[in-house]
């Protein structure tokens, strides 16, 4: 009999769909048939069931942030099961080894982080089976039976497993002894607060504040441009005066002193040219560009649009979402027509079927099997969706991606652009741009608001004039405007931003190679990464404008320009690395060796950074006074009531409520701020400490199922119990 593991519980119910099979605990047991002869056994991971050991778990004296203690370097790297999924791995351990189980299915997503949760398990397992791989993009009942048909053997990606192991202890390796170091060294420097530092969150918290800096110190600069009015036998142009290419002045008497010369002088067309521009239809969504577009129509985070897109896959309505690639391979070209077909029996998209071109399987534009890496572009299945079922924010991600495969079959948009020269009483140049839709082509099926349109599209229609004809100056007014500062990113742009921070390297061998690895983070990852640094209080997003706070440019401030932990450099090459791994072109042994070595320079180079410290007062007070961990100790000292045990007083100690006379006379009494996933509120404390019972409490979760109860105290055993309702 074979095993099938799944990354996630609705990933494994998609695998045994196409199967008869019964539902037992933690796994579902699929009758034999012609994919499995002797039946199979289809389980599930949640997630990362398994996460790397934490220093003190090595080494006791580890526990302390010291720097005595720093570099932490264990020997070995040791895996731990994560103790709210100890059920879900007990029952996968039980079940690999069983005697009847002679092979195990590796069925988490087909992608490094699943090659990575999958393996982990069997590792900490301690099971040593013939293994298969399943790969797989979609989750459709097609694509499933198909993948079971053509299993990988386990060689084929165990490379991607060393990469993705890998890359994780190295990171942890950074992180731990980087946060550790810079928050003791910024404690002694007046800074109470804890700094998390990361090989691509803290790369992109410094792109963050260089763009905060850019903003401050921007200068700007007032300027005046002379728009006038011409009349041309009833035909009215509107047009810009110009000078060797440029529109505007720096001083207002230059512009009023053009603007009355022009007035109701005589003006002549002196040459106009036409130009036709073909716009080719966009290319399919990875990732980065689906989350940056979801964040400019709908203003959806990045981790929002991700989340969304995962449901949708799971559903089987849309192709596997981490995908790098805008590509597709002739296989997949192949299934466009019937998903179109498909698409067409929806009534939103009834106008737009069929397309005028029946296939782009010749297309490079879109199908390049050289550029698609282990997933395809993101595209629709040939799941129809039922619209109705679906929440207004998974139709919406779904239209986004239905329109974009309709519009790679639709033709380019045409339009003809006017540029009319004037010459006011032939001394003044004034210029008017305006264009003409030829054919409306793909962008009848992806409209293009103004915040999307390039300024080219915004420009008007002009009238119908010819060369050398002649008209007057109806008006000629000033019009005052000033130098704007670069736009705050939006998370969109973030995105954007972080997948090509190659850009942002002076070496430009580094830049190709930060390019080719996807620059800063993964298509995984990338939403994940702004997401920690909000929780980190680096950042703030208002009004889906990124801001780097206070704490975020004190500590790029503390890192300093150069240092290898905000430069993209580092990433570019570790990413170069990782991916040779993942190839099986190096060595992960080699790798970990030189990460070792990169945590004790990054240590050298933090002292030595130390001695030219010097924050500004005010903003080191502000952060400390923020600091959540200096909240937290503050609330220790709330009482919220005396002792039943004894005279003293409970205090709010953060996870406790605990008797101020513990240490004096040994009292035990104790409770938990939070029982069962449900916080104890002070209120309810002081109601306990009264009267022995608390108010009705809702919403204790046990396992899946929740319950109401109040608390009340055994005067016998000393601790709380619940009392149920009748």
């Amino acid at each position: 009999m074979k095993i099938v593991i799944a990354e996630k519980p609705d990933q494994a119910a998609k695998l045994a769909a196409p199967f008869s099979f019964t539902k037992r605990t933690g796994y579902f047991e699929v009758k034999a048939n012609s994919y499995f002869p002797n039946g199979a056994i289809i389980t599930w991971a949640i997630g990362h069931l398994c996460e790397l050991k934490t220093p003190e778990e090595y080494d006791p004296t580890w526990k302390k942030w010291k720097l005595e203690t720093l570099p932490i370097i264990p020997d070995r790297f040791e895996y731990k099961v994560s103790k709210s999924k100890y059920k879900q791995f007990t029952i996968i351990k039980n079940l690999v080894k069983r005697t009847d189980i002679q092979e195990i299915i590796i069925g988490g997503d087909a992608g490094r982080e699943g090659e990575l949760i999958i393996r982990t398990i069997l590792r900490v397992c301690d099971v040593n089976k013939p293994m298969k791989r399943l790969w797989i993009s979609s989750l459709t009942e097609n694509s499933v039976k198909n993948g079971f048909s053509n299993l990988l053997p386990e060689a084929k990606t165990k490379d991607i497993y060393y990469e993705a192991l890998s890359r994780s202890c190295a990171d942890w390796l950074i992180g731990m002894n980087t946060s550790r170091l810079y928050t003791v060294l910024l404690k002694k420097n007046g800074v109470k607060d804890v700094f998390s530092i990361g090989r691509v969150q803290t790369p992109t918290l410094a792109l963050i504040v260089h763009r905060e800096h850019e903003i401050a110190n921007f200068k700007s600069e007032p300027f005046w441009e002379v728009e006038a009015v011409f009349h041309f036998a009833g035909r009215m142009l509107k047009a810009k005066w110009h000078k060797n290419n440029m529109s505007r002045v720096s001083e207002e008497k230059q512009a009023i002193a053009i603007a009355n010369f022009c007035l109701h002088k005589n003006v002549e067309i002196t040459k106009i040219n036409k130009e036709t521009k073909e716009y080719a239809p966009p290319l399919l969504f990875n990732l980065s560009a689906l989350q940056a577009t979801a964040n400019k129509s709908y203003k959806f985070s990045p981790q929002k649009t991700l989340d969304i897109l995962q449901k949708l896959y799971v559903k089987g309505l849309v192709s596997y979402p981490r995908s790098d690639s805008q590509f597709l391979t002739s296989e997949e070209a192949k299934t466009l027509p019937t998903i179109l077909n498909n698409l067409s029996k929806i009534d939103k998209y009834k106008n737009l079927l069929p397309p005028p071109t029946n296939s782009i399987m010749n297309n490079k534009r879109y199908v390049n099997e050289k550029k698609v890496t282990d997933h395809h572009a993101i595209i629709v299945t040939d799941q129809i969706p039922n619209l109705a079922k679906l929440s207004m924010e998974e139709e919406k991600i779904y239209d986004l991606v239905a329109r974009q495969v309709i519009a790679a079959h639709y033709n380019h948009a045409i339009f003809a652009y006017t540029t009319i020269h004037s010459l006011v009483d032939k001394r003044a140049e004034f210029i008017s741009k305006g264009k003409e839709q030829i054919e409306e082509g793909w962008r009848k099926v992806i409209y293009l608001s103004k915040e999307n349109a390039s300024q080219e599209e915004e420009e008007e229609m002009l009238p119908l004039l010819h060369e050398n004809e002649l008209g007057t100056v109806a008006q000629a007014t000033v019009k005052k405007g000033a130098t704007q500062p670069p736009n705050r990113y939006t998370e969109g742009h973030l995105i954007t931003v972080m997948k090509t921070a190659g850009k942002h390297l002076d070496d430009a061998e580094l830049e190709k190679v930060l390019s080719k690895t996807e620059g800063l983070g993964t298509e995984a990852t990338r939403a994940g990464i702004i997401g920690t640094l909000k929780d980190r209080n680096y950042i703030e997003i208002k009004k889906n404008q990124v801001f780097a706070t206070s704490k975020g440019m004190l500590l790029i401030e503390a890192l300093g320009e150069n240092s290898l932990l905000t430069s993209p450099s580092m990433t570019a090459k570790w990413e170069q690395r990782l991916s040779e791994i993942g190839e099986g072109h190096a060595s992960p042994q080699a790798f970990m060796e030189q990460v070792k070595k990169l945590t004790y320079k990054l240590i050298t180079d933090a002292h030595e950074r130390e001695k030219v410290w010097a924050f500004d007062q005010k903003e080191v007070d502000k952060i400390s006074a923020n600091n959540p961990y200096q909240k937290k100790y503050k609330k220790v000292k709330t009482v919220v009531g005396k002792c039943i045990l004894c005279d003293g007083s409970i205090i709010d100690h953060g996870t406790f409520y605990g008797c101020s006379n513990y240490k004096t006379t040994n009292c035990k009494f104790s409770v938990s701020k939070k029982i069962l996933s449900k916080t104890i509120s002070q209120t309810n404390v002081r109601k306990l400490l009264a009267s022995g019972e608390t108010d009705m409490i809702k919403g204790f979760k046990k396992g899946q199922k929740t319950f109401n109860a109040h608390l009340i105290w055994d005067e016998k055993e000393h601790k709380v119990h619940f009392k149920f309702p009748q």
